[in-house]
């Protein structure tokens, strides 16, 4: 059974039982619909939200607007929005982290959220400014761990996709690193191009041009394969730390107890949407591969990173 014929029979099983939120469903959106991006205009999440929701306005027939919320505070309203699937969010894996890093927010990214539907997975690229003395990886970590006060490293925010990535690599290569946060992925960019940071992750939807222009140096890329784009720089595995497994990935959420009818229902009209031949060639150039899930196995994927990455980060309070 493919992922459309598991739709139709699951929306067949609903209606069968007479639930009190298929009526719901099936008036699914009658008005306008927000999707919600904790991230600044600009970014990779920003992107993507802005382009699924043309789809979706299209597909609907009614407005599909996107609003930038950055931040923990974005998100908290988000969680506490009305589960009617009037309110959805579009965001990056960094969200299964951010109790781990903020403790004493007031809500909880898994519990008080329902996954819809994974929409995206992209390389991270390790870059480091252009006049760095490390040429290669392997340099990169000998310099770092012979670094008597430590070197800093610029992230889009410590939960976020890249954000996560520094950790890991600072977990692996063992030497002292200190974040700096910024607001979104652009900035965090013009950080390590100006040195003021020593390295940093990025996609190449936001730094690709930087890296071949040689205003930045990519030392190596996630991934099992080296990225169409950047022939050149290697793979972590290539580079000589496959204990670097990382998988960065976009997907939309909406508030807990969200009837799913309606889940079910913008998960099968986001896939037919990323299923477009053209949207996926339009987003090749920046190295994004489009790719829906189901609910259930978008929720599993979260629920795994939330305890790696939780873990991760609890190693590496500072």
């Amino acid at each position: 059974m493919n992922r459309r014929e598991f739709f139709h029979a699951g929306a067949a099983a609903v209606l069968a039982t007479g639930l009190p939120h298929t009526a719901s469903a099936q008036a699914f959106p009658n008005r306008g619909v927000t999707i919600a991006v904790p991230f600044s205009g600009g970014s990779m999440t920003d992107i993507l939200a802005r382009t699924i929701a043309q789809k979706l306005g299209a597909k609907w027939g009614q407005t599909v607007i996107v609003e930038n919320r950055p931040g923990i505070g974005g998100t908290a309203g988000i969680a506490k929005s009305p589960p009617d699937g009037y309110t959805l969010m579009l965001t990056s894996n960094g969200h299964t982290v951010i109790k781990a890093v903020n403790p004493g927010v007031t809500f909880d990214p898994i519990a008080d959220f329902v996954a819809v539907t994974k929409v995206a997975t992209t390389p991270s690229i390790m870059i480091v400014p252009k006049n760095s003395p490390a040429k290669t990886l392997r340099e990169f970590a000998d310099l770092a761990k012979a670094s008597a006060n430590g070197i800093n490293f610029a992230s889009a925010g410590r939960g976020s996709a890249t954000g996560i990535a520094a950790e890991l690599l600072r977990s692996i290569v063992g030497a002292r690193m200190s974040m700096v946060a910024f607001r979104g992925l652009p900035e965090s960019n013009t950080a390590v191009l100006r040195g003021d940071a020593a390295f940093g992750f990025t996609f190449f939807s936001v730094g690709g041009d930087l890296i071949q222009n040689g205003d930045l140096r990519a030392l190596a890329v996630t991934g099992d394969a080296r990225m169409p784009l950047l022939p050149d720089v290697p793979t972590f595995k290539e580079a000589g730390f496959p204990q670097f497994d990382y998988d960065a990935w976009f997907g939309i959420l909406a508030p807990a107890g969200t009837p799913k009818a309606v889940v079910e229902k913008v998960d099968a009209d986001v896939a037919d949407a990323l299923a477009d031949s053209e949207l996926r060639k339009r987003f090749e150039p920046q190295a994004v591969t489009l790719t829906s899930s189901t609910p259930r196995a978008f929720d599993e994927q979260m629920q795994a990173d939330a305890k790696r990455y939780s873990e991760l980060i609890a190693a590496n309070p500072g």
